[in-house]
């Protein structure tokens, strides 16, 4: 009888966004059973009052790494080791750091095997492994590797008819009488980023309130002036985690890069669309209301290049078209 587990997915935003739908199908077989969560501390708000998790527990490798402190392992290492019996530790992240934290944490780890991970010695950690292809859809990947290692299938069916993901914690913030678009202008590379004069025009060809969600001064400064050419757009607030999910699923509309927030759209059932250029859309759970614009780029998901600035050769027009459809 499985009565705790724990799972390991320490970063990043969109890829813990895109595991944490694992939690509703785990409650639905095991009513009664124990979760925590593992994760990085930045990260840790996103599951702020959670009905599914019973336990988050944080870990700081940045900072770890920053200052190769021996003292600092040596209280992450003991922190791990007291969190007590699980019936099985799965990894979803499939790295040889989150191998290692899910070792130290139980004997009972599952994750997984070395043909389907890019550090496949991450396997050798893990007592049973899963088989699916690197290439495969991520939402895919995570539903296969927690139905093996519990032992019952999460279906394309069942994803596409799940509950959202978080919880709603604040309040609807919009005139209920207006359309409300998120548009999430930041990535983690320049590369996949849409040129802010392109999202300009999207948005003037848009009859909604446009939000425009920055995360650092770049992206406030590239924010501002394209608030600053435009009617129908203004600055979202600064906010925690579990805030932008909230305000995230009161709009009726997320368009952006693929990055953590535009994923937080499809977790929480809302119509979005993601732009893709360097990357795919592997990415993401296509379904009616979320779809990908990719560009003319081939994308080889081993080797991804940084480069490809392919995202800037998108036609605005074909979002435009796309988000008039959705809304």
């Amino acid at each position: 009888m499985i009565k705790r587990i724990a799972i390991v997915r320490l970063s990043a935003l969109g890829d813990i966004v895109n595991s944490a739908f694992v939690l509703q199908f785990i409650k639905q077989v095991y009513k009664d059973v124990q979760i925590t969560w593992i994760c990085e501390e930045v990260f840790a708000p996103i599951f702020n009052q959670h009905p599914y998790i019973n336990q988050i527990h944080t870990l700081n490798l940045k900072k770890l790494k920053k200052n190769k402190s021996f003292s600092l392992l040596k209280q992450e290492i003991g922190s791990l080791r007291k969190l007590g019996d699980f019936d099985i530790v799965i990894d979803m992240q499939g790295l040889l750091k989150s191998a290692i934290v899910s070792r130290l944490i139980s004997p009972n780890t599952h994750g997984f095997d070395k043909d389907s991970i890019r550090e496949s010695i991450a396997s050798i950690f893990y007592k049973t492994t899963t088989h699916i292809p690197y290439s495969e859809n991520v939402i895919l990947r995570n539903a296969k590797v927690v139905g093996d290692a519990l032992g019952f299938s999460i279906t394309k069916e069942m994803i596409e008819q799940k509950e959202r993901v978080f919880p709603l914690l604040y309040q609807n913030p919009f005139d209920t009488q207006t359309k409300h678009i998120l548009f999430v202008i930041g990535a983690s590379w320049e590369s996949k980023r849409y040129p802010k004069e392109r999202v300009i025009e999207v948005i003037y060809a848009l009859d909604a309130k446009v939000h425009i969600l920055w995360g650092n001064k770049t992206e406030k400064a590239d924010a501002e002036y394209i608030v600053s050419k435009t009617k129908n757009a203004k600055l979202t607030p600064k906010m925690s985690l579990d805030e932008l999910v909230s305000f995230i699923s009161y709009c009726d509309l997320v368009i952006g890069n693929d990055t953590g927030p535009t994923h937080m759209a499809w977790a929480q059932n809302v119509p979005s669309i993601t732009i893709f250029g360097p990357t795919n859309e592997r990415m993401i759970f296509e379904t009616s209301k979320n779809v990908a614009i990719h560009s003319d780029s081939k994308v080889d998901i081993l080797k991804i290049d940084k480069n490809d600035y392919s995202i800037r050769e998108i036609e605005p027009k074909r979002i435009i078209d796309k988000a008039k459809e959705l809304l």
